[in-house]
């Protein structure tokens, strides 16, 4: 699969109408330039999780951007979303790849090669390190070195950053050789989403347009 462009990663609201409206505001503004949104909320309780990962799958198939969840196999059944992204303590990623053929199938591999070969053996359909820099939302994550993009190129995959990637240091993670920035403080929280979106989209529209058709 092709994953490069701009890989947002929705904040933890309880409003899901603010939620849909904030990631359609990003959405809207820069047309191009995504790899994927995922939804990611780990203090919701189950109905809430459901309403809001409906929403936002319907917000996705309309811009045409792959949607995945996060830690969450059967919520990603549920809403038909294009797959799901699992950390180490999320389930096995073998059982992930046979419960959803045909669908995208991500994996966090922190500062670490050799889960990034595991998972990518287990049937990963790319891979994500990080925290490349120091993160709001987890600070006391392991950090991971840039040169991993280069060392991991040979796996395969598309290669995903995470942690504490903002537009002022976006530019080294790119050079460093990731195919997508996943990014959730740096562009929800910003003043002006619109504006911040666009330029994070921006970083990418030059040299290509997204790729990835949802399933």
């Amino acid at each position: 699969m092709k994953l490069r462009g701009l890989y947002a990663i929705t904040p933890e609201l309880e409003d899901a109408a603010l939620l849909e409206s904030r990631v359609r505001t990003a959405l809207t503004h820069a047309p191009h330039g995504w790899a994927a949104l995922q939804y990611r909320n780990k203090s919701a309780g189950t109905e809430l999780r459901l309403e809001q990962a409906r929403r936002l799958a319907a917000v996705a198939r309309e811009r045409r951007i792959p949607f995945l969840v996060n830690d969450d196999v059967e919520l990603a059944l549920a809403v038909h979303a294009d797959g799901v992204h699992l950390g180490r303590e999320d389930g096995d990623l073998r059982e992930a790849r046979r419960k959803l053929a045909g669908r995208i199938v991500g994996a966090s591999c922190y500062n670490s090669l050799d889960a990034a070969r595991r998972a990518v053996a287990a049937g990963a359909d790319y891979v994500a390190f990080g925290s490349m820099f120091a993160s709001p939302t987890k600070p006391h994550a392991v950090r991971a070195p840039l040169h991993l993009f280069g060392e991991a190129r040979s796996l395969g995959v598309p290669l995903v950053a995470i942690g504490g990637i903002t537009l002022e240091n976006a530019p080294q993670v790119l050079a460093a050789g990731a195919d997508a920035l996943a990014v959730l403080a740096s562009l929800f929280d910003a003043t002006d989403l619109a504006a911040r979106a666009l330029a994070f989209a921006s970083l990418f529209t030059a040299q290509s347009a997204p790729t990835h058709e949802p399933t």
